[in-house]
């Protein structure tokens, strides 16, 4: 979608500091971090909200699934797999999803209150 943040990001026509990019997913750096390490891990394919995944069926468990792995990874490498980091994912605007493309939020490298928001 040419008016979509995430997919001008994932054409490149908007800059990032990517951190991973594969086939199906790309992982890069957020511009208002809200912890030392605050990645997005966003799909290639457009896909509004996580709502949206069920009607690509199996297609949507597995870009589900390599959205969480990547995610785990790229916290391995920023080496918070020890010590922890969170995942986030919000879905629509009460959940405080801001951009309606579906990603991965990674925060990591510091103390994180529970419960959040």
């Amino acid at each position: 979608m040419s008016d979509c943040l995430f997919c001008r990001i994932v054409a490149g026509t908007i800059p990032s500091k990517r951190l991973f990019e594969d086939d199906r997913c790309v992982a890069f750096e957020d511009v208002n971090p809200q912890a030392p390490t605050h990645v997005l891990v966003v799909p290639r394919r457009h896909v509004a909200t996580l709502n949206d995944l069920p009607a690509l069926g199996e297609e949507g468990e597995g870009l589900a699934g390599h959205l969480l792995r990547v995610a785990a990874e790229v916290a391995k490498g920023r080496g918070h797999d020890g010590p922890g980091y969170r995942l986030v994912l919000n879905c629509n605007a009460q959940a405080g999803q801001t951009v309606f493309h579906l990603h991965v939020h990674l925060l990591g490298g510091r103390q994180l209150g529970w419960p959040p928001g």
